[in-house]
């Protein structure tokens, strides 16, 4: 179940970088102008001040064990998705000894790694004109796990495992085909949908 994803106060924030002090200025008013800049997110509390209204929701949780010189410790590892449902979607991973700040941890990291999703109607069966799908067919891999996207027709759903549902959800997408190959692990599969996804921003669109 998504939740909303706390943000930080504006007028109290002192950002570190240019692009922050451009964001707090009012001067950059949207991610894609951070995009256009080629700049990376470095600070995740640009998206609280661009994304206000932005969801999480947790893929995973599992435990790592590392061997220290006082012995054996375990850390909680967490990968979260999180967007707005409007076209802005972000995978992160956190870890801690306790699930509360590998959660904040998780999300923290995700604000650094939205990206923007094309969305339209590229469906031969629908063709409506209304932007509930994808504008074409695209692929991403990640590790051994190949995900392919599809647009589908209005109504269809999200056709796709719960990880590929839950990703195209928190973008803003209603309506895909969705297949997958290779390993099923939960982080490689959550990023086959983001390079997906960010691929039809590189790709010209179908005539």
């Amino acid at each position: 179940m998504s939740e909303k994803v706390r943000t930080i106060d504006k007028e109290t924030w002192q950002p570190k970088t240019t692009i922050g002090k451009m964001v707090k200025s009012g001067e950059i008013q949207s991610v894609e102008q951070i995009f256009q800049l080629g700049k990376p997110i470095i600070e995740p509390e640009l998206m609280d001040i661009l994304l206000p209204n932005m969801e999480s929701e947790t893929l995973h949780v599992g435990s790592t064990q590392r061997v220290t010189d006082s012995g054996k410790r375990m850390q909680f590892r967490i990968v979260v998705v999180i967007g707005d449902h409007n076209g802005h979607v972000g995978i992160g991973v956190g870890k801690s000894e306790e699930i509360k700040p590998a959660l904040e941890f998780a999300i923290r990291d995700a604000k650094k790694n939205i990206i923007s999703v094309l969305s339209g109607c590229g469906s031969w069966e629908c063709k409506c004109n209304v932007k509930h799908s994808l504008t074409q067919k695209t692929i991403g891999k990640e590790g051994s796990t190949i995900i392919t996207l599809k647009p589908a027709p209005r109504g269809l759903g999200l056709a796709g495992n719960d990880v590929v549902k839950k990703v195209l959800s928190m973008a803003g997408i209603k309506d895909v085909w969705s297949s997958s190959s290779g390993g099923r692990n939960t982080y490689n599969m959550a990023m086959a949908v983001i390079y997906a996804l960010d691929n039809i921003n590189k790709l010209k669109p179908l005539s």
